[in-house]
C-alpha cells in the first residue's frame, strides 16, 4: 500500500497552482511531441469528471486489449480471470454491470449479463477513448452508477491515402497482426482495419492453490504448474466510411465484426488429471452504426441508428472412463439489439446552450442448454428522453442541469435529475472548483430476472444517489503543461443486486438493502520538452471504499459493514515516457492493495488476494526508409516476475516480452 500512497501525495500537492495567465486552446508541435491544451471550464461539462485518454497512450498500447490499457492508465479496476480471459470493470467500487460502455454512440453492454468483456476489445480499433466518472455518465444514458466508457472512431480528413501494418511477436507463442488501409479525399473517406491475435498462452506459475506436504518433515511446498488449455484466438474487421456532401453535413457508416475462440483453463485449486475436462467459449459479434450530423445556424441535429448482435457458445466437456469426453454444459446464447437516437443541440452566442435527446432501443435475447434443457427467452423495450440546459456567467460560473425520463416495456421509471456547477476561482486562471449532485437508476439485467435456474423476477431495480466535488487546474509555461484534478465522491445505492449461493444448490440474485461507495480520485499529468528531449509523466491514485450497509439485524450476516469482494481500497498507476530524436523509452507502474474474496472479509482464512505491484518497460526507435516509416519496439511486462492474481485461483503470467514492428506507407 505504501508504494501507491506517494501518487496521491504528488497529485494532491499539484492541485495548488502556480498562478499564471488564463490558457486559450493551442497546440505546440515539437518534432514528435505535441502539447495540447484543453479547455477545463466548459459549461456543457459543468460538475463532471471526465478522463480523455491521450493519443500517445493509445499508440503505445495499440497491440493490447482495452482491459490492459484501463488497468494501467486509469482509475478503473479490472477484474481479470487470466491473460486473454474474461476481464470486467469495477468503476468506483461498483459491479461490472454498473459501467456503461458505448461504441460510436451505441451501447455495447450485454442485455443479458449487463457487462462488457474488455479483453475482447483491441486498442487497435480505438481512435478516441473517453471516461465519464460517476453521475457524469448521465449525459449519455442512465445505469452508469460507476461511470461510462466511450469508444469512438473519427475521420482523418486531412490525411492522405495510407497503408499501415503492425506485427507483434511475444512470449507463450503469441502472434498479433494488424493491417490498416485508408483512402479518400476531403469529401469521402474510407478506413479499413483488420486484426488477428493468437496465443498458446501456456505460461508457468507457482500454484498456491495446491499444497504438497512432505510426509517426513511436514514442510509445505507449492508446485510449479502450467496454464494449460488456455489458448485464445481473435480476429476481426472494422470498416468506416465517411461522406461530406457539404460543409455542414457529415454522414458515416461503421461496421465492426469479430470472432473469438478461447479455451478456459482449470482453476489452480483443481487437483485432477489435466485432460479430465475441457472448457471452451466462442464469441461472434456484429455491430453496425450509421449516423447523419447537420450543423446549421440554429444548432446541430444528429440522427443515429445501430445494431448489435452477439452469439456466445460455451461448453464444458468432462472425461468419463470408457466413454471419453461427455458434455456437461452445452450452452448457446443469442442477443440482438436495435438502437435509434435523435438529438438536437443549440444555444446563444456563448453563455446559454440546450440539448434534447430521444433514444428508442429494443433488445431480444435467448439462452438454451441442450444438456440440462434449461434456458429462457426475453425482450425489452426502452424509451429515454433527456433535456439539458447549460448557462455560463461572466466566465466565472457554469451551471449544468440535465433531466432524464425513461420508460421500460411501457412502464415509467423514476425521474433522474442531475445538477452540476463549476466555479473559476480567479479570473483568467484555469483553477476550477466543481461539484454535482444526481440520481441514477439501474434495472436488473435479463439474466438477473429470467436465467434458468436461479433468475429472480421479483428483483427490485438499483437506485443511486451521488454527491461529488473536486478541483481541477492546468497551466502551460514555456513548452511545459501541467494538468491535475482531485475528486471526492459519495454514492448511496439502494437494492444492490448480488448473486449468492442458495439452499437449492444453485446461485440466485438477491437485493442488498444498501451499499455505500465513497472515495477519492487524483490524477496528475506533466508533459513538455527541453532541448532535444520530449517527455510525458502521468499518475493516478484511487481510494475506494465500497461497503455493504445491509440490514445488521439479519442473524449471522457477517458481510454487514464490510468491503465488497474484489474491490481494492487503494490503487494507482504511473507512466513515464521519454523521447530523444528517433528513440523512445516508456516505464509503466501499477499497484493494488489487497482484495477480499468473501463478503465476510475474514483475513484469518485464505480468502484474500495479496497486494501486487506491476512494472513494465518498453523501448524502441522509429526511422524513415525512402517512403516508408518504420518503427521497432521491445516490451517487457512484469519486469520483476511478480506472482499475482486479480481473481482467486486464476493466475496471471510472470515476466514476459513482446517485439512489435510497424510499417507505414
Amino acid at each position: 500500500m505504501g508504494r501507491v500512497v506517494w501518487i496521491m501525495a504528488v497529485a494532491g500537492l499539484s492541485v495548488f497552482p502556480l498562478y499564471s495567465q488564463g490558457i486559450q486552446d493551442s497546440v505546440y508541435a515539437i518534432e514528435e511531441v505535441a502539447i495540447t491544451v484543453e479547455q477545463i471550464f466548459v459549461k456543457e461539462q459543468a460538475g463532471m469528471k471526465q478522463t480523455n485518454v491521450d493519443s500517445m497512450v493509445l499508440h503505445n498500447k495499440v497491440s493490447l486489449s482495452l482491459s490492459d490499457l484501463l488497468s494501467e492508465n486509469t482509475s478503473v479496476f479490472i477484474k481479470n480471470h487470466g491473460r486473454g480471459a474474461l476481464a470486467t470493470a469495477s468503476f468506483r467500487g461498483t459491479s461490472a454491470s454498473h459501467t456503461q460502455v458505448s461504441w460510436n454512440g451505441i451501447n455495447i453492454n450485454s442485455p443479458m449479463a449487463g457487462m462488457v468483456d474488455f479483453s475482447l476489445i483491441p486498442v487497435y480499433i480505438i481512435d478516441e477513448l473517453n471516461l465519464k466518472h460517476g453521475s457524469a455518465s448521465l449525459a449519455d444514458r442512465s445505469g452508469g452508477i460507476g461511470g461510462s466508457i466511450n469508444i469512438n472512431n473519427r475521420a482523418e480528413w486531412n490525411e492522405k491515402s495510407s497503408v499501415g501494418y503492425l506485427q507483434g511477436i511475444g512470449s507463450y507463442s503469441t502472434f498479433d497482426e494488424f493491417l490498416q488501409v485508408g483512402v479518400g479525399n476531403s469529401k469521402i473517406r474510407s478506413k479499413t482495419r483488420l486484426y488477428h491475435n493468437y496465443s498458446k498462452n501456456d505460461y508457468t506459475f507457482i500454484n498456491h492453490g495446491i499444497a504438497i506436504i512432505d510426509p517426513v518433515s511436514g514442510d509445505i511446498t507449492n508446485p510449479i504448474d502450467t496454464n494449460d488449455h488456455a489458448a485464445y484466438l481473435r480476429y476481426g474487421l472494422l470498416q468506416e466510411i465517411y461522406y461530406r456532401p457539404g460543409s455542414n453535413h457529415v454522414v458515416s457508416l461503421k461496421y465492426w465484426g469479430q470472432f473469438a475462440d478461447r479455451t478456459i483453463p482449470k482453476p489452480t485449486s483443481y487437483e485432477g488429471p489435466d485432460n479430465s475436462n475441457l472448457n471452451n467459449q466462442v464469441d461472434r459479434d456484429h455491430r453496425l452504426v450509421a449516423d447523419w450530423k447537420y450543423y446549421g445556424d440554429f444548432g446541430k441535429v444528429m440522427v443515429r441508428s445501430g445494431y448489435a448482435g452477439k452469439r456466445l457458445d460455451y461448453n464444458q466437456m468432462n472425461r468419463v472412463p470408457g466413454l471419453g469426453l461427455i458434455p456437461a454444459i452445452w450452452s448457446e446464447s443469442r442477443q440482438q439489439s436495435l438502437y435509434n437516437t435523435l438529438s438536437y443541440s443549440g444555444g446563444t452566442k456563448g453563455d446559454l446552450s440546450w440539448e434534447g435527446t430521444i433514444d428508442l432501443n429494443y433488445h431480444q435475447v435467448g439462452s438454451a442448454d441442450s444438456v440440462s434443457s434449461a434456458g429462457y427467452t426475453g425482450h425489452r423495450n426502452e424509451l429515454s428522453t433527456m433535456f439539458a440546459v447549460r448557462k455560463s456567467f461572466n466566465d466565472r460560473v457554469n451551471l449544468n442541469l440535465m433531466l432524464r425520463q425513461e420508460w421500460v416495456d411501457g412502464k415509467r421509471v423514476p425521474f433522474i435529475p442531475y445538477f452540476g456547477m463549476d466555479v473559476r476561482l480567479i479570473q483568467g486562471v484555469d483553477l476550477v472548483v466543481k461539484g454535482n449532485i444526481a440520481r441514477n437508476y439501474h434495472l436488473p439485467t435479463l439474466n438477473d430476472l429470467y436465467w434458468q435456474p436461479g433468475g429472480n423476477p421479483g428483483l427490485l431495480p438499483e437506485e443511486g444517489f451521488t454527491m461529488e466535488g473536486g478541483v481541477a487546474y492546468q497551466q502551460e509555461l514555456s513548452g511545459h503543461l501541467l494538468k491535475t484534478e482531485l475528486s471526492l465522491y459519495r454514492s448511496h445505492i439502494e437494492n444492490w443486486i448480488i448473486w449468492i449461493p442458495s439452499y437449492r444448490g444453485f446461485w440466485e440474485p438477491r437485493n442488498i438493502r444498501r451499499v455505500l461507495s465513497k472515495g477519492v480520485e487524483c490524477n496528475i499529468e506533466l508533459q513538455g520538452y527541453f532541448s532535444e528531449f520530449n517527455y510525458r509523466l502521468s499518475a493516478t491514485y484511487g481510494y475506494t471504499s465500497a461497503v455493504n450497509e445491509g440490514d445488521p439485524l439479519v442473524w449471522s450476516d457477517e458481510s454487514y459493514g464490510k468491503q465488497l469482494v474484489y474491490i481494492p481500497l487503494h490503487s494507482g498507476n504511473m507512466m513515464a515516457h521519454l523521447g530523444w530524436g528517433n528513440l523512445f523509452f516508456t516505464y509503466q507502474y501499477s499497484a493494488y492493495s489487497e482484495r477480499c474474496t468473501t463478503s465476510s472479509n475474514d483475513v484469518t482464512r485464505r480468502d484474500r488476494l495479496y497486494p501486487y505491484f506491476m512494472n513494465d518497460i518498453s523501448a524502441g526507435s522509429s526511422f524513415r526508409l525512402k517512403r516508408l516509416d518504420l518503427s521497432l519496439e521491445v516490451k517487457v511486462n512484469n519486469l520483476f516476475n511478480e506472482p499475482y492474481h486479480t481473481i482467486l485461483y486464476r493466475p496471471m503470467p510472470g515476466r514476459n516480452w513482446q517485439l512489435v514492428f510497424k510499417i507505414q506507407i
